[in-house]
């Protein structure tokens, strides 16, 4: 099932070929989707259980999107179900402060999930290499590296017991543009619009061009990319909910057992 959203290592992305109002794997239309998910959101909530009560190892969710792609919503309707104590969201702005005084995966190790944990990232350090650039922050010389560093990063936290999903949420242009303008028509949401978007929007071509090459260079057996079509939210949704049932499927979590049985009462 995963394979058919998983970058295979070595692959060159082309996401103009990949349909992002496609369903590929959908149990059927809309309303038979959003049937199948409610069992995936009692499963989730149970595999995070397991891997809580068994803290050993944890699991760390990286969302990707242009913006309006999707991953606030993402987060607020896959995890909606999850123990709020075994997960942890970090969204990740323009670095300030103490995170501009050091290097840039600096404020990324700090926070990533602990044993036990469900970590998720509303962008991540993988704007080292795409926001920077875009708009032309740093020299080629100064991010061009960052894809190495980057893999080496993730292959630490790895091999200490993290696994690592990176999800990209695939929209079109089109659906972009629809979604901004009802942030804007919207008053309930108009406060999600910012005039940066339109200026990144017009950079719509180097951001795909930048998306590109930062998966195909960072996709890797240990810290997979995942491409989901997201045009169709329903769809999303049941994508992303069914990657991670089955990431957690093979991790396997389980309750610990006790070292030996409690005595019995007396009297």
């Amino acid at each position: 099932m995963l394979e058919r959203w998983r970058v295979q290592p070595g692959t060159n992305v082309d996401l103009e070929a990949v349909d992002p109002a496609s369903t590929p794997g959908a149990p059927g239309g809309k309303e038979a989707t959003l049937a199948a998910l409610p069992a995936l959101t009692v499963e989730l909530a149970d595999l995070q259980d397991r891997l809580a009560a068994e803290a050993r190892r944890s699991l760390l969710v990286v969302l990707q999107a242009p913006d309006a792609g999707g991953k606030d919503g993402t987060i607020r309707h896959v995890f909606h179900g999850v123990n709020p104590q075994g997960t942890r969201v970090h969204s990740f702005k323009a670095p300030a402060g103490d995170e501009r005084a050091h290097d840039f995966l600096w404020r990324v190790h700090r926070v990533v999930p602990a044993a036990g944990e469900i970590g998720i990232f509303n962008r991540s350090h993988y704007e080292d290499v795409l926001a920077v650039r875009v708009r032309k922050l740093v020299a080629p010389s100064v991010w061009r590296p960052r894809f190495e560093l980057i893999g080496s990063f993730e292959a630490l936290l790895a091999h200490e017991g993290t696994t690592i999903v990176k999800l990209y949420l695939h929209i079109s242009k089109e659906e972009q543009r629809e979604r901004l303008q009802a942030r804007l028509d919207d008053p309930d949401k108009r406060w999600k619009f910012r005039p940066e978007d339109l200026a990144d929007r017009v950079l719509w071509d180097r951001y795909r061009a930048a998306y590109n090459e930062a998966i195909s260079r960072t996709a890797t057996s240990q810290a997979p990319w995942f491409i989901v079509p997201a045009d169709h939210k329903w769809y999303r949704n049941w994508a992303v909910s069914t990657i991670l049932v089955e990431t957690l499927r093979k991790m396997d979590p389980r309750y610990p057992q006790p070292a030996e049985a409690l005595p019995k009462a007396v009297g």
